[in-house]
Order: structure tokens, then C-alpha cells, then sequence
């Protein structure tokens, strides 16, 4: 049976909200949770009670203007500092339990996250899974892409794209959730987000050599939203030696929310499971 908790810490904003699923007795291992763009980490409650159920202690943060952390709506600020969050919490995590591997899963914008974390520098991780990782971005048009730099330095939380809901699951009921979700942020994204992630697609690709961690990549080859074709970037050009991308034929961007979830999920922790060696 796990459990759950919840606590904030400063970063990037004066308040970053985390919550956390607990195994019962001793974790295995630690998996920090880094969810996606104008969404927040309470929709990842059934993946993380599916990894505490074995043994995985799971926290994951709200980025900075996402879900209960402060800031503007759906404004991340920086990617750096949206990554220096996440390393934060990894940290707090490790020191909650000490002596056990630590894993970071993320998904989307938080794969990007998790990304320029790993390819700036070194980070202390047993293994990376990375789900529909946005190298290779579909959304918006040419006109979006050239004023959103310009906008973030006039107005930066100025509504320039718009997410299209139907793209995240071929599952009706995960999308009605969505969009009643009142902590989904369902407005125009914010030029300065959409800049952090446009301009952070270029400074990871430049940097995938630096990205020497264990790898796990997992995507749905009908993505809509991040393109497949990350995917083969992250395969080319990847400085780790072990490196796994796996492709669904069919699901859209929400892997772990899409009807295959089990096979999602089932394929992740086989994956975290061989990976797991004493500290």
C-alpha cells in the first residue's frame, strides 16, 4: 500500500509545489517525475502509484507558473531554471533515501527539462526515461515560431500558441479530464515559455553528445505534438552508450495515458529494473 506526501521548496520561484507516492517499507529506487506544458504533476498519480506499488519512491514538482508552484500562468521563466528545480527535488529526494539509485522520468516539455539538465553538465542518475521528448516540434506556424522571441522580451506572458487537447490521447474520457482539469492550463501559451522551449531544442540538439547517461526513450509514433523524428535525433546523436528508444505504433503524446498505458508502463520499469545496481 503507498502513501503519499507533499511539501514546497524556493527556486526558480518563490514557491515550487512537490507531492510525492511512497512504497510501502524500503524504496528500491528513487524516480523524480518531470511532467510537461501547461499541466501539472497530480496527472501523473496513477504512474506514480504504479512504480511505488514496486518500490519506487516517486516525487514529482509543478514547474514554475504550472499546477500549485507560484508564477504566471504557464510561465516557466527558464528552461535552466525549470531544470535547477528539478535537480533540486532530485537532491531532496536522495536525501529522503539515502543509498538507492535515482532515476528521472519526464515527459514532453519535462523531457526537454531533463534533457538541458544532462547536457549541461553532469547529473547524478542511475538512468533517464524520456517520454515524447519535443526535439523536433510540430506545433505552431512559421509566424508563431519568428515573433515568440521577439514577444517574450516586450510581452512575455502574451499568449502566442494554443495546444490542441485532442492530440494528447486517442482516450475520450483522458481528454474531457484535461480539459476540466483546473489546474490544466488551457489558454494561449506564453511567449516566454514557448521561446524557452523553441530556443531549448536548439541548445540540447547542439549538446546531445554531452548526454552520456543511461537512456530510455519511449514514443507514439502518431505524435502530434513532438514529433517522432526526436526520437531518431536522440538515437543519432546521443553521446551514451546505452541507449534504448522504443516506438508505439499509433498512440499520440500521452503515452502513459493512452489504452496501452500497461505495455507503456510495463516496458518502463523493465527498463528502470535493469538498471538498478547498489549504491
Amino acid at each position: 500500500m503507498t502513501s503519499t506526501e507533499e511539501g514546497q521548496f524556493e527556486g526558480s520561484t518563490p514557491r515550487i509545489f512537490w507531492r510525492a507516492w511512497l512504497p510501502e517499507g524500503a524504496a528500491r529506487a528513487v524516480i523524480v517525475l518531470v511532467h510537461g506544458v501547461a499541466e501539472h504533476s497530480g496527472r501523473y498519480e496513477h504512474v506514480g502509484k504504479f512504480f511505488a506499488d514496486n518500490g519506487f519512491a516517486v516525487y514529482a514538482l509543478d514547474h514554475p507558473g504550472h499546477g500549485k508552484s507560484s508564477g504566471d500562468k504557464a510561465n516557466i521563466g527558464s528552461l535552466d531554471g525549470s531544470a535547477d528545480n528539478v535537480a533540486r527535488l532530485l537532491t531532496i529526494a536522495g536525501r529522503e533515501h539515502p543509498g538507492v539509485p535515482r532515476f528521472l522520468l519526464a515527459h514532453s516539455m519535462g523531457s526537454l527539462i531533463t534533457l538541458r539538465l544532462a547536457t549541461r553538465g553532469p547529473v547524478d542518475v542511475a538512468g533517464i526515461v524520456l517520454s515524447a521528448p519535443p526535439l523536433d516540434i510540430s506545433a505552431g506556424n512559421a509566424v508563431q515560431r519568428l515573433l515568440a522571441p521577439v514577444l517574450t522580451r516586450l510581452t512575455p506572458n502574451l499568449g502566442v500558441l494554443k495546444l490542441d487537447s485532442s492530440h494528447i490521447s486517442r482516450d475520450p474520457a483522458v481528454v474531457a479530464a484535461y480539459d476540466a482539469d483546473p489546474l490544466v492550463y488551457r489558454g494561449m501559451l506564453p511567449a516566454r515559455t514557448a521561446t524557452e522551449i523553441l530556443e531549448g531544442t536548439q541548445s540540447v540538439k547542439r549538446n546531445l553528445s554531452k548526454l552520456t547517461a543511461p537512456v530510455l526513450v519511449q514514443h507514439g509514433t502518431a505524435d502530434a505534438l513532438a514529433a517522432p523524428s526526436s526520437t531518431d535525433l536522440i538515437e543519432r546523436g546521443a553521446g551514451s552508450k546505452d541507449l534504448t528508444a522504443l516506438r508505439y505504433d499509433g498512440l499520440y503524446h500521452e503515452i502513459f495515458n493512452e489504452p496501452e498505458q500497461e505495455k507503456v508502463l510495463a516496458d518502463a520499469l523493465a527498463w528502470l529494473e535493469s538498471h538498478i545496481t547498489p549504491q
